[in-house]
């Protein structure tokens, strides 16, 4: 028999305050909802552009509840309280934290979600993405978790349409990690390629289509 999920009272009693908010302070627009799976386990991975990315996918999300791997020093400031009852899990980024692993197995053997930016960071760099870090594609592996890769662009404009988010086809994670978490990236990466290519916020190479196989 499943574990009922730690702190799901605490979500299901804030969730609802934050989606309204959300929505109507930055009116998201959502792609490919059809993708995220109705029952876990899965996980939601993709980049990194702003603390609010967890907020908006907590948001747009339906029923399940998303428990994001966030860094440890939230559990010391004024929002402590938001951030355990929303069933995050502290994360010690200057070490291999081994104990926010074995908590996300476990939601993942629960059946339950867990969301990552494999970034590891917000990017606040020139670069059009920053490496991956290999978690997601080995927890889903290890777990035999669904992979739900996510893709944000726009930006955070209040009262205003301008922040997107896409949740692409899901997968399962079966093969060489390293192949799976280039796979993962190049997915997102292809995406928000294509999205600057318009805007012109970043330079993207233009030799992408060889890299990626296309003419």
């Amino acid at each position: 028999m499943k574990k009922k999920n730690m702190n799901a009272w605490g979500y299901t009693l804030v969730k609802p305050i934050v989606k309204l908010l959300f929505y109507t302070l930055y009116r998201p627009t959502i792609k490919g909802r059809e993708n995220i799976p109705k029952n876990g386990p899965f996980v939601l991975a993709g980049n990194h552009t702003k603390w609010l990315d967890s907020v908006m996918l907590v948001s747009v999300t339906p029923k399940n509840q998303v428990h994001f791997l966030a860094k440890e020093e939230l559990w010391h400031g004024k929002g402590w309280i938001v951030v355990k009852a929303m069933g995050c899990i502290p994360v010690n980024r200057k070490i291999h934290d081994k104990d926010a692993l074995i908590k996300a197995y476990e939601y993942l053997n629960n059946g339950s979600c867990i969301g990552i930016f494999p970034e590891g960071t917000i990017n606040r760099t020139d670069d059009i993405i920053m490496p991956f870090k290999f978690g997601a594609v080995k927890m889903c592996k290890e777990t035999d978790a669904t992979l739900v890769p996510f893709v944000i662009t726009g930006k955070y404009k209040l009262f205003k349409k301008g922040v997107t988010i896409e949740f692409l086809k899901p997968r399962k994670v079966t093969g060489d990690l390293e192949l799976e978490n280039e796979k993962l990236m190049s997915d997102v990466k292809e995406k928000l390629e294509d999205y600057f290519l318009i805007t012109g916020e970043k330079k993207v190479d233009m030799k992408r289509g060889k890299k990626n196989g296309k003419k």
